[in-house]
């Protein structure tokens, strides 16, 4: 069954960055929107960005300034780079992709720690 893989993902003293990938694990085709989303223990799944096939972008208030989503349609593969990144950002990130055709996609999420 095809599904996202992440990577990136690790330990990092605040005030450092990442950079996340994330990568159909084979063919699915054509993706509208697609996103990374985190859980922190304890917490719900939060919304931490989006990008349309178009370009467009979006972020939770947390992490603008400081993260910036991007994608390359030709790899159907997307990225966050996460910079000045703080204990609050420590969570299992994962991402998600809504195709044209064959549905919704996620990945099995990636751990960031962020601690000194």
């Amino acid at each position: 069954q095809v599904k996202l893989v992440e990577s990136g993902g690790g330990l990092v003293q605040p005030g450092g960055s990442l950079r996340l990938s994330c990568v159909p694990s084979g063919r699915i085709g054509s993706i509208n929107d697609m996103g990374w989303y985190r859980q922190a223990p304890g917490k719900q799944r939060e919304l931490v960005a989006t990008i349309g096939s178009g370009g467009i972008t979006n972020y939770v208030d947390s992490v603008k300034g400081r993260f910036a989503i991007s994608r390359d349609n030709a790899k159907n593969t997307m990225y966050l780079q996460m910079s000045s990144l703080k204990p609050e950002d420590t969570a299992v990130y994962s991402c998600n992709a809504e195709t044209i055709y064959w549905g919704t996609f996620w990945g099995q999420g990636t751990q960031v720690t962020v601690s000194s």
